[in-house]
């Protein structure tokens, strides 16, 4: 997969000159909607004898509208994640168009005619509801008149599971409210983080559950406080495991937020090492125990809770 990275205005030479099926969509987390998206157009890329692209954009464009301030932006995936699903999905050219203010002032012909036709788009598939400007001049609904026969347009109708549609909204309100198998249904794969191992207060270790203190990449959602079952990537190898996230409130109030794994079986030092975390079922809240006795009963009771969600997964 070639990925092309442009700023508007770009050069004509950094286009390949080859004709090919456009994908439309922001993409974040690139969830089972998007995946709808993406294989129609390679269907057609196949059946057609073209190549298959994707524009997507490095920042989501709320950023720029100023609806929504830079640190408070948390993404689904990483540009990495979606650039590796997007190969996944059989994609030959991955266009990253930074959403600058120049870029968002285009207005929906001249968009068309410098974002689809100059990179020779012969066929566009988009969702239902994509825009390119303002929802009333810039809908999938007006592309017909600013594509003026110059490609075929084909129009994904919306997704749903349970009756309701798939969206990157309804997978975050799941992750925030701790519904993490909600989300990795929707998504259509293990939601995931990534982060580095740092050094912590080493309570855990003192307590018999050593973990691994992990510094979250900043723009990525984080689920709710409380203990998950999870995977943990380190080097090549999948771990498992259980994760808190939260403020030990049994020790002090006010401490910071902190993402912590407990590996099953495990006891290699990683500090320092960049490792990912596969979040899989929410157990329970953050509570605040009366005594480290009873918080260590509880841990157990979580370590066994693990267990028994492995051996069933298994068994499936």
């Amino acid at each position: 997969m070639e990925i092309i990275k442009l700023r508007h205005p770009y050069k004509k030479s950094q286009i390949p000159s080859v004709n090919v099926v456009m994908a439309l969509g922001f993409f974040d987390g690139v969830h089972r909607g998007h995946q709808k998206v993406i294989k129609q157009a390679k269907q057609l890329a196949v059946e057609n004898n073209l190549k298959l692209s994707v524009m997507t954009f490095n920042q989501h464009p709320s950023i720029v509208f100023k609806k929504i301030a830079v640190e408070d932006m948390y993404y689904l995936s990483s540009i990495e994640k979606k650039e590796a699903i997007m190969k996944d999905l059989g994609v030959d050219i991955l266009y990253e168009i930074e959403f600058t203010s120049s870029f968002a002032s285009l207005d929906p012909q001249s968009f068309v005619n410098h974002y689809i036709v100059d990179l020779n788009a012969k066929i566009v598939v988009a969702g239902f509801d994509y825009t390119y400007g303002k929802k009333e001049i810039a809908s999938m609904e007006h592309l017909p008149k600013y594509a003026k026969n110059r490609f075929d347009i084909v129009v994904i109708e919306k997704q749903t599971i349970n009756d309701a549609k798939i969206s990157s909204t309804r997978i975050r309100k799941a992750i925030d409210s701790g519904n993490i198998a909600e989300a990795n249904r929707l998504l259509g794969y293990t939601y995931e983080t990534t982060g580095r191992v740092i050094h912590g207060d080493a309570r855990g270790r003192l307590l018999g559950f050593p973990t691994a203190n992990i510094n979250v990449t900043k723009d990525i959602r984080i689920p709710t406080v409380g203990v998950y079952v999870v995977e943990i990537l380190v080097g090549n190898e999948r771990y498992q495991g259980m994760a808190s996230i939260g403020h030990n409130i049994t020790f002090e109030a006010g401490r910071p937020l902190t993402v912590e794994v407990y590996i099953l079986n495990f006891d290699q030092d990683i500090y320092g090492e960049k490792v990912t975390v596969y979040w899989l079922e929410y157990l329970r809240n953050e509570w605040k125990f009366d005594s480290i006795e009873a918080l260590v009963e509880q841990l157990k009771k979580d370590e066994e809770d693990t267990k028994l969600f492995f051996r069933t997964r298994n068994k499936k």
